[in-house]
């Protein structure tokens, strides 16, 4: 196997002192990659590519012309069969003895790139291979202007090359080429998006998940985090930072008005990744915020979330619309995850401003009591991205959900209050109780606990998240309930 790597067209324009520079890491990450496939595999950098060379199997190959196809930086590469050039008729046969049964019955062009002094041109060597796949393959025929294929070759000095196949690279720019930033992950569709963009154009991101749904919700954006960093920058070690957000979640729903409570959880939640950013040296946050996608992301809105921190905030795709972040996750191979995880965000204001005040937001977050968000940011759980696979694995837990309630069951409606009132729960000859889920680590013991409970809410998501942390605390007598099941 022999590949030739071909630098993004944005590392060629460099000075020659950055290029070489970028061009080292490239070379190095591939190496790292490659090597991980096949460690005999020989990976060197040069001043327009990268050559990588090995004596593998079509698998193996196959698995590493797959794995560079997802490494930033890469503009293309391609796969080449290399001969000492000797004149004219000899490349023909090199070139026939590849591409001949390839062009039969279709419309082709020779292209040749020539480096290096000779005593003819490019196009000299294009019309003699031409001439000549066209005379020895009857049903073929020359066409310079959108062939069916395009043969291409190159001349290296005194090497011939001729090339098997061209694939395409990811682009951007080689991982870490730009300073290391903090992605604020959720495992839905946007911030997935999002931490992948940052990866493409060469920072070494790090994933910070505020966790507002328990244990099950945790352990799914792990998933989806891991599965980004081993697609696109398994090169590098990054952190993932796991921070519970429920203490935070709480304060918001008793001392913040109900229509600026997605406003102030903005906040905090910057507020807090700052503080993560601050401990691990890195200077942006990240998120997968779009203009006015939802209430939160009005301008007025992130003005006001924006003022809370001097950390640089980056939106990579605050100009697209829904339907192009999920293509670009189908794209990248996010979504799936993002589409099985449930979307939870831990407040619901039944008419949330789109307009904040900031001195109206200041304020309200007066009642906050801030030293909250020290407390979980100190608590936060901070572990090496490559043990997340093993980890998810193991703590995957099913809770059982039912439609048809046992006697003597139980059912704790966890909806907020608001939604409570909205749309009581009725059910005939069954206990309801109303509890919160905000509240519910905390009183769920207060209960019974000779009781089976079933947790109930519109959707059921947020019953079986609440269910897992229940069964995490040691309560193991609690089920979910769905009437629609």
């Amino acid at each position: 196997m022999r590949l030739i790597v071909k630098y993004h067209p944005e590392i060629n324009i460099k000075s020659r002192s950055v290029r070489k520079r970028f061009s080292k890491l490239l070379e190095s990450n591939l190496r790292i990659i490659v090597k991980r496939i096949h460690p005999s595999a020989h990976v060197v950098a040069r001043w327009s590519d990268v050559l990588i060379e090995a004596d593998v199997t079509q698998e193996v190959e196959a698995e590493i012309i797959d794995a560079i196809s997802r490494v930033p930086g890469v503009d293309q590469y391609n796969q080449v069969l290399e001969y000492d050039f000797v004149d004219f008729d000899t490349a023909f046969k090199q070139v026939a003895e590849h591409w001949s049964q390839e062009i039969e019955g279709k419309s082709f062009c020779v292209r040749v790139k020539r480096t290096g002094k000779h005593e003819f041109t490019s196009n000299d060597l294009e019309r003699y291979i031409g001439g000549g796949l066209n005379q020895s393959v009857e049903t073929a025929r020359v066409v310079l202007k959108k062939p069916d294929i395009t043969i291409k070759c190159e001349l290296r000095q005194d090497k011939f090359q001729v090339i098997k196949a061209n694939h395409k690279g990811l682009g951007g720019m080689p991982i870490p080429t730009q300073e290391d930033v903090l992605s604020l992950i959720s495992g839905g569709f946007d911030s997935g998006v999002a931490t992948y963009h940052m990866m493409r154009r060469g920072a070494r991101t790090h994933f910070c998940f505020f966790n507002l749904g328990g244990k099950d919700h945790e352990i799914g954006v792990k998933q989806v985090s891991y599965e980004i960093w081993k697609r696109y920058s398994s090169s590098h070690k990054t952190k993932f930072v796991s921070v519970d957000f429920d203490p935070v979640v709480n304060e918001i729903l008793t001392k913040i008005d109900n229509g600026l409570m997605g406003v102030v959880l903005k906040r905090m939640m910057m507020r807090a990744a700052a503080q993560v950013a601050d401990k691990l040296g890195i200077k942006a946050l990240i998120t997968g915020e779009s203009l006015g996608q939802v209430s939160s992301q009005t301008l007025t809105n992130l003005n006001v979330i924006d003022r809370v921190t001097e950390t640089l905030i980056l939106r990579p795709l605050i100009h697209l619309d829904k339907a192009e972040i999920i293509e670009t996750s189908r794209e990248i191979g996010t979504h799936d995850f993002a589409a099985a995880m449930p979307e939870y965000c831990g407040v619901i204001s039944k008419k949330p401003t789109t307009r904040a005040v900031l001195s109206e937001i200041e304020a309200n977050e007066e009642n906050f009591d801030m030293a909250i968000i020290d407390k979980v940011v100190s608590e936060a759980q901070i572990m090496d991205i490559r043990n997340i696979e093993k980890e998810a694995a193991e703590e995957v837990q099913e809770v059982e959900l039912v439609s048809e309630l046992p006697a003597e069951a139980v059912v704790v409606d966890i909806r907020s209050p608001e939604e409570e009132e909205d749309n009581p729960l009725e059910l005939e000859n069954t206990e309801v109780v109303c509890l919160p889920f905000f509240k519910l680590a905390t009183k769920f013991g207060d209960l019974d606990q000779s009781k089976q409970y079933y947790l109930y809410c519109d959707k059921g998501v947020m019953s079986r998240l609440q269910a897992l942390l229940l069964h995490e605390h040691g309560f193991k007598s609690v089920k979910v309930y769905r009437k629609d099941r």
